[in-house]
């Protein structure tokens, strides 16, 4: 996800001090995308230098400038929400390397790597079922958050799954 096209489409709602910016993203993602303050006041700066947006000259009394959109800011928020995504990027997973390294280099080691990598997505699943349990209903980010957590960490589940299958009918055939 791109920050900067995020933080644009809420400039592009109204202007904002950065701070705003930071706590509109984090209610817009339900909580579920904690941003830094550094990397909004960056991203700001390089939305001002890329003339994306413009800051107060002055700042207010408390120190603080007021961003606005510009015109090509504007352009370039709806260009990003009428492209597609690119789909996410999942050949580089940390646990299918530990998978592959095992089997190639410790294949006594597999059958305790897959048990505890499950223990810990289930762990993780039955965190995430009680925590979506306790979202109010109104609140609709943290929802759709939360089904996506969930959802993945379901797809996880099914994969150690069948990767489980697949070694040992793969053991099965070269036995």
């Amino acid at each position: 996800m791109s920050v900067r096209d995020a933080l644009l489409a809420l400039l592009d709602r109204r202007p904002a001090y950065g701070y705003e910016l930071k706590a509109d993203f984090e209610a817009a993602t339900g909580d579920g995308w904690p941003l830094n303050i550094g990397q909004v006041y960056s991203t700001l700066q390089r939305c001002e230098r890329d003339d994306l947006a413009t800051a107060q000259d002055e700042a207010d009394d408390q120190g603080r400038r007021l961003w606005t959109i510009s015109a090509e800011g504007r352009e370039a928020v709806a260009e990003w929400l009428e492209t597609p995504a690119a789909p996410v990027e999942a050949t580089r997973d940390p646990f299918s390397l530990k998978v592959l390294m095992a089997i190639e280099t410790s294949p006594d080691r597999v059958d305790d790597l897959i048990r505890d990598q499950r223990n810990a997505t289930m762990s993780e699943l039955q965190a995430l079922t009680r925590e979506k349990a306790s979202v109010a209903d109104g609140d609709l980010a943290r929802q759709l958050h939360l089904d996506r957590s969930v959802l993945l960490v379901e797809a996880q589940v099914r994969w150690l799954d069948m990767v489980e299958a697949r070694i040992d009918a793969h053991g099965k055939a070269t036995s």
